[in-house]
């Protein structure tokens, strides 16, 4: 820890370059491969590929690379992926909220409440996790995967392996879900002939876990259900914002004296919901606008690349079984109780 100190006293702009250029090499790597077809069929976007490529690096020839990329690692972990959230903004508006219509964010909104109520009653009640994992996994499996987890973390100073448990929670489940959905979709067709290919979009968008998986998943069932798909999925992460709040607010209350150094609020959250709102507007040319999310995109797989690069496979098998069986639960339910959820919303506003 020493060492860390000193860097504070001292930083020495060349000790953060070499780390945040590591996990920016990883990001771009990620990135080139994730616009290979092949790879794009497989559903894997960059983002979980430049988690993928960190924890390869990290395991292996990190170790003596460490000493002088460190303290860049930790810089992109956490500064480059709050600056990535608070951009993604500028990939939605208030508009696209109208096209899904009030039914796709009461479901959003009651997938999202209910999934994380039950992760923390299984987490802590029925599986003795301990908070901080039972919430992580929460968040990734009700909002939006591993950048849910990854901007609940600040929130609730999570420690890293458990970070990396709940994204690899998340990214094992939610690629399953890439298979099962175009396969569910035939027999929603046979036994629920009410359901639209649209309906089945905004099933998809409320219950899976990454915008790259609903994408991938959406595109497989065919173009309507692709686009609202993306619309649910994107009405969701905007929930993230208030949920971060709301979560800021608990930890806050829980704490209260024990609370050690001042209160982190989640300004990146707002930050996002500002962004969002400015977007709305559309003030900015589209060209702008692309440019922007390719920036972003780099910067989020920067932060993915940078938390693979910080997460010991050791630490992932000390977790153990149980976070896992937490995971399967949740994808369980979102797939029969979102299910459930979404018909029943239909039939309340039809």
């Amino acid at each position: 820890m020493a060492e860390l100190t000193i860097t504070h006293h001292h930083p020495h702009p060349a000790r953060h370059a070499a780390g945040v250029l590591l996990a920016l090499l990883i990001a771009s790597a990620a990135i080139w491969l994730g616009n290979q077809p092949q790879v794009t069929a497989l559903g894997l976007g960059s983002l979980t590929l430049a988690i993928i490529g960190g924890i390869l690096v990290g395991n292996t020839v990190y170790s003596r690379l460490s000493p002088h990329c460190d303290s860049g690692v930790l810089l992109a972990k956490q500064r480059l992926l709050r600056a990535g959230i608070v951009l993604y903004g500028f990939r939605l508006t208030l508009q696209q909220l109208t096209d899904v219509g009030l039914s796709g964010v009461i479901i959003d909104a009651m997938t999202l409440t209910t999934t994380f109520i039950c992760a923390c009653w299984l987490g802590q009640r029925v599986l003795g996790l301990d908070r901080d994992t039972s919430w992580l996994i929460g968040a990734g499996s009700s909002i939006c995967g591993a950048a849910a987890v990854l901007a609940t973390e600040p929130v609730i100073k999570a420690d890293n392996a458990k970070v990396a448990v709940a994204i690899a929670t998340v990214v094992i489940f939610g690629t399953l879900a890439i298979f099962i959905y175009p396969l569910m979709w035939p027999l929603v067709q046979t036994y629920l002939p009410q359901v639209s290919a649209s309906d089945f979009g905004i099933y998809t968008g409320s219950t899976m876990h990454e915008v790259a998986q609903v994408v991938a998943a959406g595109h497989a069932i065919g173009p309507e259900t692709e686009n609202a798909a993306v619309i649910a999925k994107l009405l969701r992460i905007m929930m993230l914002a208030p949920f971060l709040l709301l979560l800021a607010a608990k930890v806050r209350r829980s704490e209260g004296a024990d609370h050690s150094g001042p209160i982190t609020f989640p300004w990146f959250a707002l930050m996002f919901i500002g962004v969002t709102l400015f977007n709305s507007l559309h003030l900015l040319p589209d060209a702008w606008i692309t440019h922007i999310n390719q920036f972003d995109n780099l910067l989020l797989a920067t932060a993915m690349a940078a938390l693979g690069l910080t997460t010991q496979v050791s630490a992932l098998k000390r977790a153990g079984f149980k976070p896992l069986l937490l995971g399967l639960m949740l994808f369980v339910w979102l797939i029969i109780g979102g299910g459930a959820i979404n018909l029943l919303v239909k039939h309340l506003m039809a």
